[in-house]
């Protein structure tokens, strides 16, 4: 695999966003307003760009983020990077169930997981 693309508006400030989920930086020459950003990662780049059209559906694809041992606290860690809350399943599973998140411009993700144990 090459790419995940991510269709958006404003392509630094998701990326920026994702960068800041899985820690890795963008491209040295990504600034405010180019078409394109990137996140290179072994295995595939998260490649964001530009597109004219408004996010109107659910998405078809989306990524499934394991938490580790506190899901609980990656779900605060992704409120406080700037996502939002779609649909919280935590409680429906005993494998610690997940939560469906947002990022900046509305595209789904989830925080798979168990809940922090004592």
């Amino acid at each position: 695999m090459q790419n995940i693309a991510f269709d958006c508006d404003d392509a630094y400030t998701v990326g920026s966003f994702w960068s800041a989920v899985f820690g890795l930086p963008l491209m040295d020459d990504d600034k405010p307003g180019d078409p394109v950003a990137v996140i290179r990662r072994e295995g595939g780049n998260l490649y964001f760009e530009r597109v004219p059209e408004a996010k109107t559906v659910k998405n078809r694809v989306h990524l499934c983020l394991q938490a580790g041992k506190n899901r609980d606290a990656e779900c605060e860690r992704m409120l406080a990077l700037g996502a939002t809350i779609v649909d919280d399943r935590r409680h429906l599973k005993e494998d610690g169930g997940w939560c469906v998140f947002a990022d900046p411009e509305g595209n789904e993700f989830c925080v798979l997981g168990r809940a922090a144990t004592s």
